[in-house]
């Protein structure tokens, strides 16, 4: 019994050197090879403060466990002392109970402490049950999850019964949840912002940009789009600005086209037949610009219609002038400078939307927290929008599932098999040992209740 006592009491009380072993032992722990050829753990297994705190007590139900035995087996001694020594009556009675309660206690404690170590340190088969099947026991434990919590009819009950479309939709209609929501969504735009590198970002802008020029013909869109402002007048507009900016310029500037006119006349003509040239010219160019200016059915203006219409419809039809459109837009996009420009959009953009996700004042913040709401107040009311919601959460979570059930019950397996086979087993005996101390106080009390039932049947019998 002694030797029994001493074996349950191995643990976080040893004194010395092999409680200072042990020590080492779950600090390495966690660092050991596993099965299987796993040389790095999943995860750590420290044992605690709170542990062997926990330990502690366990110790104390062993000791009350092992002071029941040891009366139930004083009370046996007694009883077959008071029979051997000619009492008649109560002692078979007595000494039968308390035989039995020895033998539930000893069958408890066998069964319990097989659960943790081998009991009195023999190597009896199917004991230390813990530390040497630890990984068989995550390997089942894994499949055990995968079957009955991870399998798709489950999880597509477990998320239809909890209606996050009606619960989401009722929460993001408060105002200070959307609040939360709108403030959370900035930060972590502010951060995706941050971290990405402009250089990287621009040069991916630039690029796609670029591409997606190069590969669309803009010669019939152009033509399309001129057309129909052709057929709108919206180009009459152009044209009156051009006129009047035109006769402003040349009221200004008369001087200096008669000079041009006259510089450009051949040297052997009088100088005055050249002013008068320089004016007569000033004056018709003058006249012909004022009167498209106040003259809308002028036949320039008829003729710029016409000439437009016909390019509208050769940027649409004519090969030749589509092929000098595209010659003439990849020459632009070829520009240092136009590049340059496409790069910098990103800075503008970016700077744009920082600014106005810290302002909770601005309008991004403002339109991002309407539209939660709204989507709040419509789930809140709309079944339909909510059964699609749930549905594809419901679709999204059994995909994951079903599609990483393996990773995911793998997870529990190998975490399992990282742990020290000693320090899970101290571990799992500190936070259940108490329970299983109370199985031997059980074995105790029943056993020595069905002894003596059955001494007293066989009594009766006559046996």
């Amino acid at each position: 019994m002694e030797r029994m006592e001493r074996i349950d009491r191995t643990g976080p009380g040893e004194p010395g050197a092999r409680q200072q072993e042990r020590a080492g032992e779950q600090a390495v722990g966690a660092a050991r090879p596993v099965p299987g050829g796993r040389s790095a753990p999943l995860a750590s297994f420290a044992y605690t403060a709170a542990d062997e705190e926990k330990r502690r007590g366990v110790r104390r139900m062993k000791t009350t466990a092992t002071g029941l035995l040891l009366l139930v087996a004083l009370v046996y001694v007694l009883a077959t002392w008071a029979k051997s020594a000619g009492v008649g009556g109560w002692p078979g009675f007595v000494a039968a109970a308390a035989e039995a309660g020895m033998v539930g206690a000893l069958a408890d404690w066998f069964a319990v402490t097989a659960l943790f170590k081998r009991p009195l340190g023999l190597p009896i088969p199917h004991t230390a049950i813990i530390p040497t099947k630890k990984d068989q026991l995550g390997a089942s434990l894994g499949s055990f999850v995968g079957e009955n919590f991870l399998s798709g009819d489950v999880v597509r009950g477990r998320i239809h019964a909890l209606g996050v479309g009606g619960r989401l939709g009722s929460w993001l209609a408060e105002p200070e949840h959307a609040d939360r929501v709108t403030a959370e969504l900035s930060t972590a735009l502010r951060g995706a912002l941050r971290v990405l590198r402009d250089s990287d970002v621009q040069a991916v802008v630039g690029e796609a940009i670029t591409r997606r020029a190069n590969a669309a013909e803009i010669g019939p869109g152009l033509g399309k789009m001129l057309e129909k402002i052709v057929a709108d007048g919206g180009h009459r507009k152009m044209v009156d600005l051009i006129c009047v900016r035109a006769h402003d310029w040349l009221v200004l500037h008369g001087d200096s086209v008669m000079e041009a006119v006259q510089g450009g006349a051949p040297g052997w003509t009088p100088r005055f037949v050249d002013k008068r040239v320089g004016e007569r010219v000033y004056k018709e160019l003058l006249r012909f610009v004022t009167e498209m200016r106040d003259m809308p059915g002028h036949p320039a203006r008829a003729s710029i219609d016409t000439f437009l219409t016909d390019f509208a419809a050769d940027l649409q039809t004519d090969s030749d002038t589509r092929a000098r459109v595209e010659r003439l837009k990849a020459e632009i996009l070829g520009r240092g400078e136009v590049q340059d420009v496409i790069a910098s959009a990103w800075s503008s953009v970016r700077t744009m939307i920082i600014a106005a996700a810290e302002d909770e004042q601005s309008e991004l913040r403002l339109r991002a927290r309407a539209s939660l709401m709204a989507l709040g107040a419509r789930l809140a009311s709309d079944s339909r929008l909510r059964a699609k919601l749930d549905g594809w959460l419901e679709d999204a979570a059994v995909y994951v599932v079903t599609t990483y059930r393996a990773e995911i019950t793998s997870l529990i397996s190998d975490t399992v098999a990282s742990w020290d086979a000693d320090q899970t087993s101290r571990k799992i005996e500190a936070h259940i040992g108490r329970d299983l101390q109370f199985i031997r106080i059980n074995g105790t009390v029943v056993g020595a209740l069905a002894g003596l039932l059955i001494y007293t049947v066989s009594w009766a019998l006559g046996a």
